[in-house]
């Protein structure tokens, strides 16, 4: 490496890093790293936004949308392209989930998740965290376990509540991001 690994981000899965420059760069090119994306190297007093940052400002390209010109008049019309999925189309290994955000229903395709959501319910209300660890959400289930004994199981009953929203269908994706199946 050219340079000392240096950088850190915070992503889907945390605090990564670190890495240097060349790699923060291919990253933000990648797409995995975005002006909001906060950033963070030894010098700076606080985590920053990527786009706030001079040394990553350059690496921001601004995508303008392609557009075909407009035909010549008289011609032939020029040949369309494929239309892209529309939303909620079946792609294999893939599973459209309906979400609202801000009073505006959004369909995310998302990739199916391999867990079960009626095993995650039966094992979070057996065992207070197993569920929710069994679905990918470490922390949440590492809490619950270890607070519900310290509480004297006062806390079970988050537990209890947890694994009946996981089996009602309120916990719509995994820990991963995938959507899990009804």
């Amino acid at each position: 490496m050219s340079e000392a690994a240096a950088w850190y981000y915070v992503g889907s899965f945390g605090q990564l890093g670190p890495l240097t420059l060349e790699q923060m760069e291919e990253l933000i090119e990648g797409g995995v790293i975005e002006k909001s994306t906060y950033v963070w190297k030894p010098g700076m007093t606080d985590w920053l936004p990527a786009g706030h940052v001079t040394e990553l400002l350059n690496s921001f390209k601004i995508m303008e949308p392609f557009a075909s010109p407009p035909p010549i008049p008289g011609s032939t019309p020029p040949v369309s392209s494929p239309t892209p999925p529309q939303e909620g189309a079946s792609i294999p290994g893939y599973r459209s989930v309906s979400m609202q955000t801000y009073g505006v229903n959004r369909t995310l395709v998302l990739p199916k998740s391999d867990k079960s959501r009626t095993l995650a319910g039966i094992l979070q209300l057996l065992c207070p965290g197993l569920g929710r660890m069994y679905l990918g959400y470490a922390a949440l289930g590492t809490i619950q376990l270890i607070l519900t004994p310290i509480t004297c199981f006062t806390l079970y009953l988050w537990s209890v509540v947890d694994g009946i929203m996981i089996l009602s269908g309120k916990v719509r994706i995994d820990g991963y991001g995938r959507a899990l199946e009804d």
